[in-house]
């Protein structure tokens, strides 16, 4: 909370800001909580302790536990820890009603539209769930912003020229390189890759701005040529990875293997949509991408029209021709359409297929830059990407499909302009004649 509040009041003064744990809540709740608090104030002062505030701040805790022994055993799974928490007397005690009163009051400043708009809109945040996979996941983000800002500085000095430290293109690059990776990925591997990104994909075409070609889905190309067996080989959820060598940690196939070779994918929707299978660390979940894609078109930072040709497009050519076709040929039309219906979520949910279309399409220097343009970019896209998936040897087939469209996103821009020309000057010559007669 308090690293929130100095994003805000401060928005200039941080580089990079890593948080994790971050919640939302109801804003009733929080000025109904603030209004128990002075009425508990107001009855046994400011600095006194109140059963009712704690009751309701901590009482529900240890309901997902069950039948408990402490009242403190919400904090720690391991009952030796508890145990020494109750017995510190530096801890467990009760807050006081000023302090409660005082928390809800940051809740509620850090939840305020005014407050969110304050903060530095390139300013990198990674809001870090580390559910699946452990803490390996935050460790190698972490080491990537410091890849990405050394190429920045190095590129500065080869060029002699001053280090713009507001450019933060280069961390973001390196960022969506990294949670393409899985999370045993070796060091060596991820700090080619951002190289890769940035000196391939950005620095040689002149710097940001400037290049043809997304310079993460060059990185993310060129590691998953270079090392095949590190990109594409992922560990199971909730498997404990060692942070520094996770070599020794047991990977598995990935479900595009499943499809490629006709089979069906044994899991639920929910899980696919938690992303509860072997996938890249930051790609699986895709109800947590979706929602990252709904917030960054409210602030208006991408726009839909490439997304949503880049998935209808995928989703129509997964449903007219399933990998999985021979098993319903004799199958009624009803149970036909379920069974490719499936066959399209399947599809959708994995290879990554949600994040590139919220974090790799939009990117604003290589996707088109007009509405007709950035729709026939997203069908493109889509097309080539199940012919990656059909016919080649990658699951992510998106990122080489987006370099091959990329080579001809400029192309059209300058045809729906040509285009648009050409109709409004038919349209005034016959508007001319109009008026003539």
């Amino acid at each position: 909370m308090c690293i929130r509040d100095s994003l805000y009041t401060y928005p200039d003064a941080v580089d990079k800001a890593v948080i994790s744990g971050t919640g939302w809540e109801d804003p009733t709740k929080v000025r109904l909580g603030k209004l128990i608090c002075r009425l508990e104030q107001a009855r046994v002062g400011e600095t006194s302790t109140s059963k009712l505030v704690t009751k309701l701040m901590f009482g529900s805790y240890n309901k997902p536990f069950g039948a408990v022994t402490s009242p403190n055993a919400w904090i720690c799974s391991d009952e030796a820890v508890v145990a020494a928490y109750d017995a510190d007397p530096l801890c467990g005690f009760d807050a006081t009603v000023g302090l409660a009163r005082d928390l809800l009051t940051g809740v509620e400043m850090n939840e305020q539209p005014e407050n969110l708009d304050k903060m530095n809109k390139q300013l990198p945040l990674l809001f870090v769930s580390c559910y699946l996979y452990g803490l390996r996941p935050l460790l190698l983000c972490g080491f990537a912003l410091l890849m990405g800002n050394l190429c920045d500085r190095l590129i500065s000095l080869l060029r002699r020229r001053v280090y713009q430290a507001g450019d933060y293109s280069n961390e973001s690059f390196a960022l969506v390189i990294t949670l393409l990776m899985p999370a045993t990925v070796d060091w060596y591997v991820l700090a080619a890759a951002i190289v890769a990104g940035v000196l391939i994909g950005k620095e040689v075409f002149g710097g940001y701005g400037s290049y043809p070609f997304n310079p993460a889905a060059v990185g993310y190309a060129v590691a998953a040529v270079s090392w095949p067996e590190q990109v594409f080989r992922y560990p199971t959820p909730y498997t404990s990875i060692p942070l520094w060598d996770a070599s020794g940690v047991v990977t598995a196939s990935t479900i595009s293997d499943t499809l490629r070779s006709g089979g069906l994918i044994n899991l639920s929707g929910l899980s696919l949509a938690l992303g509860e299978y072997a996938a890249p660390m930051g790609a699986g979940s895709a109800l947590v991408l979706a929602a990252c894609g709904l917030f960054l078109w409210v602030q208006k930072d991408i726009k839909l029209s490439a997304a949503l040709s880049f998935l209808v497009t995928a989703g129509v050519i997964v449903f007219l021709f399933p990998r999985q076709l021979g098993l319903t040929e004799d199958a009624s039309f009803a149970v036909s359409a379920m069974f490719r219906l499936r066959c399209v979520r399947d599809e959708l949910l994995t290879g990554a297929m949600i994040f590139s279309a919220v974090f790799l399409l939009n990117e604003p220097y290589t996707c088109a830059h007009h509405r007709l343009g950035r729709i026939l970019y997203g069908v493109m896209v889509g097309a080539f990407t199940m012919g990656f998936r059909y016919f080649g040897v990658y699951e992510t087939g998106v990122c080489f499909a987006i370099l091959a469209v990329n080579s001809i996103s400029g192309w059209l821009d300058r045809t729906e302009v040509h285009l648009y020309e050409l109709l409004h000057s038919s349209w005034k010559k016959q508007t001319g004649k109009g008026d003539a007669v």
